[in-house]
């Protein structure tokens, strides 16, 4: 298989990529970034792209799956989100007119095209938009708190040690502290083990899937 990554310079997104050059199941990962990973792999490819210019890269946008890990803005403009949904959504559409199957899409818990958190907006708006695709496959993660592998600020093991704590006494299951890397993992093995059709994973059954 062949899979599109969009997003591979985030937490994620870096993982997912590694781990996918691991999988014998993917004889290639093509990566859309706006700057260079320096990842080097000999399955690995990756385009510097604008993606307000996405057309110019459409024969590049081939293969069966996208996985789309999207978690910063794009480049700094007036009204960025509105600008990046509109570049982000035109690569979806691409993708699907190319013929990608599967759209794996990470999400957020709280994701809602209501929020006044405009990154949480926007995932919200992009998961509404999404069944106007008709891919094969869509999977949207709706992940709660992520935890970066590597050693996070003080602030960020705060939190993570108090919502461990209520966990601990069955308070705010859904806020779970999830590591990135299991994320990651869940993120690929989804589309191998899942049906066609729209699936929305969300809470412990990121866990179990």
């Amino acid at each position: 298989m062949k899979a599109l990554v969009i997003g591979a310079a985030g937490l994620t997104g870096r993982l997912l990529v590694d781990k996918l050059l691991l999988d014998v199941d993917y004889t290639s990962v093509v990566a859309f970034v706006n700057k260079p990973t320096g990842k080097k792999h000999a399955k690995f490819k990756e385009y510097i792209v604008d993606f307000s210019e996405i057309n110019s890269y459409k024969k590049y946008v081939v293969g069966d799956i996208l996985f789309f890990c999207f978690e910063t803005a794009l480049k700094k403009r007036e009204n960025p989100w509105k600008s990046d949904l509109i570049d982000l959504t035109g690569f979806i559409m691409l993708a699907w007119k190319n013929g990608v199957s599967s759209f794996i899409l990470e999400s957020s818990l709280n994701a809602s095209s209501d929020s006044w958190i405009l990154y949480l907006r926007m995932k919200g708006i992009l998961e509404e938009m999404i069944s106007e695709f008709y891919f094969e496959q869509c999977i949207i993660f709706k992940p709660g708190l992520l935890v970066r592998d590597e050693t996070g600020g003080m602030s960020e093991k705060i939190m993570i040690n108090t919502v461990r704590v209520f966990n601990a006494v069955g308070m705010l299951k859904e806020f779970r502290p999830l590591p990135a890397s299991l994320l990651a993992e869940k993120l690929i093995k989804a589309p191998k083990v899942l049906p066609t059709g729209i699936s929305v994973i969300k809470f412990e059954r990121i866990f179990t899937l």
